[in-house]
């Protein structure tokens, strides 16, 4: 059964045969080729521009997908598909979106300006719908294979999430990111048949023609990797011309053509056409018959009549997906296809002029001077338009609320030794019993490293989610800890070794809550040191509006023994740099339980937030936290952690504050007694988030709306002294303390590459051994 046979009936609806709806859908795509150019026109021609700054669009990457677009949107899609458009093309998205109905036209003169249409599609800035936030190659178009993970993880625990398939409409030379590979060939990606993908195959990139688009061999990569695989490489133009006698002469010179002669031929005249197209040899001669009776319109058509714009071909691609494995569509087109610049090896930005537009406008039958005019109502073209806008109709969902998270277990403080990553699987794992709704929303994500990162007590108690049951064949096993126990129930989702997809799927688990009004609470763990490396889509599903807990673990230099390969120095700055995220890292188990929760209780909702907690394996006396037994002292010191900041140790008369992060905290309470021996009274601040208090320091500025009660707490102006900062990690991460109260400040910390040894020895080499904070303290005090 195909997608048309499977599309809502509505009353209202035309009927048409295959040729009508043929005709109407190309006179749409004309429509949606011109307002898209418009678009970019406006911004750039027309709107006032004062400071001279260049505006940009992308007029001739619109155009290549505004064939597969129409195709897809007026015939293919039902509303519950998903579509990621690529980057460029969101001009063509809100031409879309303004023919069905979805955007006032007041919008369309306000791209790239101030609150107006982005530069590229956003889910949570454009004033129109868009499934998929992109703009970070590779990354937006591999959120939809994660979407449809994320859509069946949903519908299984919980409904409400349906089905559809996953569109993604990206440009070839993204298939250049890793990001694209690393998708693809996980273990998870076979099964999930609702993904389509469908490749711009335009052959160009920013400055060029690409001389040897491989598409053979891409083809075979994804082939190899389980997908379908459809090829429009030419259209119906095209297909009959090569029935005819010397057809097969042509197709063979298209075939072995390079893409720059090929992209040069475009940009002749007929006449240039037929001297040039023949080309030399023994296919010359049939070529030139079969051409020489084609009129000249006939004989620059057919050139251009590749799949890509060949709107019947697209419709009978899309209707023959196989929805049992994802599809890869590769649509061969030409980057400005139906512009002036068609086929120029700069029209990447390139705009049209003015003389430009209005000889386009004369073409495609609309009017410059009124360039956002729709459909005439009662046309066939707006009835096309209403059926798609009705078929395409979304009822809103109802929001569930997210399950109230605990602020605190109520646990007693540990004691004896111990480490905040032991700390992390413990809190998950009484979630299970005290918070049970809560812990029914976590699920947690990892490449491989689930045992490593101690989240083998919760894996054996939730098991782990596959779309189907699958055997446990260590289930007998005596001598098996880890019970890997895959599932369609199961809350743990193991991906291979690979970050970004870690943190795409992240993103993706995140935004439920806004999709299908489902919130998740999910978790990703990772190793500290690759944090970098999962940055940029991690950053990018926050900005689409995912929330997470990005979790990295174990951290710093205090993996000593481990060598500077394996040792993080800049995710603690990384933490304060993000938007939308929350940084933690905590010294003590019970801070750790504190600032998980607190993370846990703000996601999936529209106010909430994603947190990255940075966790160490560090042993520690966890007595040394000293908690107070007093219900409302313990209270009063849970809010301080997760404000940003506590007073670990409070001296009369201090003469020096040490404010000190994770790992190193056991290190300024050491420094802290050996000022004392040395009669220097020193104060010592334990840091969980140096992101809060900047916050704070900023609010107080009146530069945000953040709370700053914490900075009167932690730091009051009668206690102000010198400051030594210490963490594991960069030092500029903490320099700003000293200016809460305006104190002359040290900041020690990480600024090399690390080195393999004992804690003793890798600290004394970074500076951050008590050693080092006594002498800075001394250097201050004296």
């Amino acid at each position: 059964m195909t997608i048309a046979e499977t599309r809502p009936a509505n009353g209202n609806d035309p009927v048409l045969d295959r040729e009508e709806e043929l005709a109407l859908l190309e006179a749409v795509e004309q429509r949606v080729l011109w307002l898209s150019t418009a678009i970019i026109d406006h911004a750039n021609r027309v709107r006032p521009n004062p400071s001279g700054l260049k505006v940009g669009g992308h007029q001739a990457s619109s155009a290549s997908m505004t064939s597969i677009m129409t195709a897809l949107w007026f015939h293919a899609l039902t509303a519950n598909d998903r579509v990621s458009v690529k980057p460029h093309a969101s001009p063509v998205l809100h031409a879309i979106n303004y023919l069905l109905g979805e955007l006032d036209a007041s919008y369309l003169t306000t791209l790239r300006a101030f609150r107006g249409l982005q530069s590229y599609p956003s889910r949570s800035k454009d004033p129109d719908p868009v499934d998929y936030s992109t703009g970070s190659v590779g990354i937006g178009a591999t959120a939809p294979v994660w979407g449809a993970l994320a859509r069946r993880y949903v519908e299984g625990h919980f409904g409400g999430a349906g089905t559809g398939r996953q569109y993604s409409l990206l440009g070839d030379a993204e298939l250049d990111e890793g990001a694209i590979w690393e998708a693809i060939q996980d273990p998870m990606v076979p099964g999930l048949g609702e993904v389509v993908w469908v490749v711009d195959l335009n052959r160009q990139s920013l400055d060029r023609v690409v001389p040897g688009i491989a598409a053979d061999k891409l083809q075979g990569m994804f082939a190899a990797a389980g997908w379908q695989v459809i090829t429009l490489k030419y259209g119906h133009l095209l297909q009959e011309l090569f029935t005819r006698p010397g057809g097969q002469a042509l197709r063979a010179r298209i075939d072995a053509m390079g893409n720059p002669e090929y992209q040069r031929l475009l940009r002749c005249s007929a006449d240039e056409l037929r001297e040039r197209l023949p080309g030399a040899g023994s296919t010359g001669g049939p070529i030139a018959a079969l051409i020489e009776p084609l009129d000249d319109a006939s004989l620059l058509s057919a050139l251009r009549n590749l799949g890509g714009h060949d709107i019947g071909a697209l419709m009978d691609a899309f209707d023959g997906v196989d929805d049992t494995r994802p599809t890869v569509i590769f649509a061969y087109t030409v980057k400005g296809y139906g512009l002036p610049t068609e086929g120029h090896p700069q029209n990447h930005s390139s705009l049209l002029t003015a003389d430009q537009m209005r000889t386009l406008a004369d073409r495609l039958g609309t009017d410059l001077d009124r360039p956002w005019e729709a459909f005439a109502d009662g046309s066939p073209e707006a009835a096309v338009c209403a059926a798609a806008a009705r078929r395409l109709h979304r009822p809103e969902h109802v929001s569930e609320q997210p399950p109230e998270v605990p602020a605190d277990l109520a646990r007693p403080a540990p004691t004896g030794t111990g480490n905040t990553q032991q700390a992390l699987g413990r809190v998950l794992l009484d979630l299970t019993r005290r918070a049970p709704e809560a812990a029914g929303r976590i699920v947690t994500v990892s490449p491989d490293v689930s045992s490593s990162t101690n989240l083998g007590g919760w894996l054996n108690k939730v098991g782990v989610w596959s779309p189907t049951e699958r055997t446990d064949w260590f289930a007998d096993d005596a001598e098996t800890i880890l019970h890997w126990r895959e599932r369609p129930t199961g809350q743990h989702v193991e991906l291979g070794i690979a970050e970004t997809n870690l943190v795409s799927l992240l993103g993706e688990l995140g935004a439920t809550w806004s999709r299908w009004g489902q919130p998740l609470l999910p978790i990703g763990v990772v190793y500290d040191p690759f944090v970098n490396r999962a940055l940029e889509p991690w950053s990018f599903g926050i900005y689409a509006g995912g929330q997470s807990i990005l979790v990295g673990t174990p951290s710093g230099v205090t993996l000593a023994p481990e060598g500077g390969a394996h040792q993080s120095i800049t995710t603690p700055s990384l933490g304060i740099e993000q938007p939308g995220c929350v940084t933690y890292e905590p010294a003590f188990a019970i801070d750790t339980e504190w600032c998980l929760l607190a993370a846990l209780g703000n996601l999936g909702r529209p106010d909430g937030n994603s947190t990255y907690l940075r966790l160490s394996t560090r042993p520690v006396d966890q007595s040394a936290a000293a908690v107070p037994s007093d219900p409302a002292a313990r209270e009063r010191r849970r809010r301080h952690v997760t404000a940003g900041a506590y007073r670990l140790r409070q001296r009369e008369k201090p003469v020096v504050t040490l404010a000190a992060m994770g790992a190193l905290v056991p290190e300024a309470l050491a420094a802290a007694d050996r000022l004392a021996a040395l009669g220097h009274a020193a104060d010592v601040v334990s840091v969980t988030s140096p992101d809060l208090l900047f916050r704070a320091l900023q609010a107080r500025r009146g530069l945000s709306e953040d709370p700053t009660w914490i900075l009167d707490q932690v730091f009051p102006a009668d206690r102000a002294t010198p400051l030594v900062t210490v963490l594991d990690g960069h030092p500029h991460t903490l320099a700003f303390l000293g200016t809460i109260q305006n104190t002359p400040t040290t900041t020690l910390g990480v600024t090399r590459f690390g080195q393999s040894g004992s804690i003793e020895d890798v600290y004394r080499y970074h500076g951050i051994d008590t050693d080092s904070i006594v002498a800075a303290a001394l250097d201050l005090v004296d």
